[in-house]
């Protein structure tokens, strides 16, 4: 089985990945809204009432869709090489009518949860060519250790003025599928434990960590595929 295929054309999975996955990684930068209204916000759900809500949540849920999209269509199309208009394509979509940033920063910027300085505006052009070009040409064997190092590296670099961490996590689930991996919800729960990670550049612990994510969501997906049979 195709999972992207699976994906698209089983609807009720595609709601509740879509939904879980704004969900939680929009809760891990801040969101306050609870699943429902992501749900109500994404599907349309007119019965359910959405009161005292920031405008931005509301455009980050929405435009969190809308970057899931992006990424299913390029997953469906000839063209499944890492770009950085593709990654800067992702970031505009999330930052849509909030900041309407387009490209890399240009101003500097501070990593929540780490000492650490991200690069300088004027290195960011460099930096992103050779991290695009190093991740389409990588030949590490283990897909999740591949995946934490470059989402590690691309947190550090942090290329964009917001939205670092829901373009990074959205990266990471382009290469699952791409391999025909089951994709990951990172848990808000799990928040902390994350940015950790992120911050000791922990690529054992963090590799080891997703493999149990897309496990946890195999599971989740042959639960829905076993309901439609």
């Amino acid at each position: 089985m195709k999972i992207i295929e699976f994906i698209m054309n089983n609807n009720n999975y595609l709601e509740d990945f879509i939904t879980r996955s704004t969900y939680h990684s929009n809760a891990i930068e801040g969101s306050t809204l609870t699943y429902a209204e992501t749900y109500a916000i994404l599907f349309n759900d007119n019965t359910f009432k959405i009161n005292g809500r920031e405008p931005r949540e509301i455009y980050e849920a929405i435009n969190h869709k809308k970057a899931m999209n992006t990424l299913f269509e390029k997953l469906n199309s000839n063209d499944l090489e890492l770009s950085e208009n593709f990654i800067k394509k992702i970031n505009e979509t999330i930052n849509q009518d909030i900041k309407d940033t387009k490209g890399y920063r240009k101003v500097g910027v501070m990593i929540k949860g780490s000492d650490d300085i991200p690069p300088k505006p004027e290195q960011l052009n460099n930096l992103m060519m050779y991290f695009v070009y190093n991740y389409n040409h990588n030949e590490t064997k283990d897909i999740f250790e591949k995946i934490a190092s470059f989402h590690i590296e691309f947190e550090h670099i942090h290329p964009f003025e917001d939205g670092n961490g829901r373009t990074g996590r959205l990266l990471i689930n382009f290469e699952l599928l791409k391999n025909n991996i089951s994709p990951i919800v990172i848990p808000k729960e799990e928040r902390a434990k994350y940015f950790e990670l992120l911050r000791s550049k922990d690529i054992t612990a963090l590799s080891s960590w997703l493999k149990e994510l897309s496990d946890k969501e195999k599971e989740r997906i042959e639960l829905f595929s076993s309901s439609n049979s």
